[in-house]
């Protein structure tokens, strides 16, 4: 029995077949079409002057070309981390570290007042360009000496100056843990100014004063989770980078210390008594701590969180940097799973080498 063909469709070229072929694919969506990579977290922890060792390592970071997707930090990591969401490379916050007179910035001073003994400007007291009292002033009084203007207002006009002086428009998606210290509880900003977010993550009890926000009264978020590595995970974060500043290893402490509890309740300061008897933030620290992807730890044994000497602040880039090429060979590793296929440096570039490229 024979078949008569009734319809007998042209051969089409190939360049017709692709075309075709492209059709179909814009009519999925590109996560069908092409499997994302995954997603690297960055994790900044708190240290005070001790953040110089963090853009160290940032530089290593840049060098071994790791992209980051999310950034969280607490205190002076929630500022290297803000600045860097902003756009800014590691070597401009190199120069950033290196250029500003911290004490001065975070005291507060005006330094054309310096040699003024006695001064009232503004209906602010000023010895020897320090404010030591502003009549009328809003903030919660009794809990801090400094007030912590200047730090903000550098920080608005660096980001400003990037044009992403909102949270929502960094380039890189950020979040700062701070504390209400109220209730002792971490809250995660992630709206409406970044300056003033940074600010109050950075506001340690005592002595600076606490950043009225909302209903809550926020100060340094190292009380409660100065690493915040599930704060990035919950970001969205598949693999994270955790560069740690703390020096002195904390003891978890699991007893609880009954009396104190109730004293504090009595004194109606129960959750603060609370946080310092049985100290949550340390097994916190400790499960954050073990959930990075790579764990970057400067050790710095000469410096704490008030060395904004210059000098200081240069040896303590240094270490960090020396601690991100001791991890060089994770980077690559890491670098390799996010780029597959794609040949990788598997040496550690020289610094003045690296320095060189880079300024092409």
């Amino acid at each position: 029995m024979s078949v008569r063909i009734l319809f007998r469709p042209k051969p089409m070229r190939c360049g017709r077949w692709l075309c075709a072929i492209g059709l179909v694919l814009s009519l999925f969506p590109a996560s069908l079409v092409h499997a994302q990579r995954p997603k690297v977290g960055l994790v900044l922890g708190g240290g005070g002057a001790k953040g110089a060792a963090e853009v160290g390592v940032l530089k290593v970071i840049e060098r071994a070309g790791i992209p980051i997707d999310y950034i969280a930090g607490t205190s002076i990591g929630s500022i290297v981390g803000g600045l860097y969401a902003t756009g800014y490379s590691a070597a401009e916050l190199d120069s950033i570290f290196r250029a500003q007179r911290w004490l001065s910035l975070l005291m507060d001073r005006r330094e054309d007042l310096s040699a003024e003994p006695y001064k009232v400007l503004n209906d602010v007291t000023y010895v020897f360009g320090f404010p030591v009292r502003q009549r009328g002033d809003g903030q919660p009084g009794g809990m801090g000496a400094l007030r912590g203007r200047r730090i903000e207002q550098m920080l608005d006009s660096l980001m400003g100056y990037r044009g992403f002086n909102e949270f929502g428009l960094l380039k890189i998606p950020f979040r700062c843990v701070a504390c209400d210290f109220n209730s002792v509880r971490e809250v995660v900003l992630s709206d409406g100014f970044p300056a003033h977010a940074m600010r109050a993550s950075m506001a340690i009890p005592g002595v600076f004063k606490p950043v009225p926000w909302g209903d809550m009264t926020l100060v340094d978020g190292g009380m409660v989770n100065n690493l915040p590595v599930d704060v990035v995970r919950a970001m969205g974060a598949d693999i994270v980078i955790a560069i740690d500043l703390q020096q002195d290893e904390p003891r978890e402490r699991t007893k609880k210390w009954q009396f104190a509890n109730t004293l504090g309740g009595w004194l109606g300061v129960g959750d603060l008594v609370r946080w310092a008897t049985q100290r949550p933030d340390i097994s916190r620290y400790f499960k954050n701590r073990k959930d990075a992807d790579i764990y970057l730890h400067p050790i710095m044994p000469d410096y704490d969180a008030s060395s904004f000497k210059r000098a200081s602040v240069e040896e303590m880039l240094r270490i960090g940097e020396q601690e991100g090429r001791q991890h060089w060979n994770e980077l690559v590793e890491l670098k390799q799973k996010l780029s597959p296929g794609r040949t990788i440096v598997t040496r550690m570039v020289p610094k003045a080498e690296a320095d060189r490229r880079q300024r092409r």
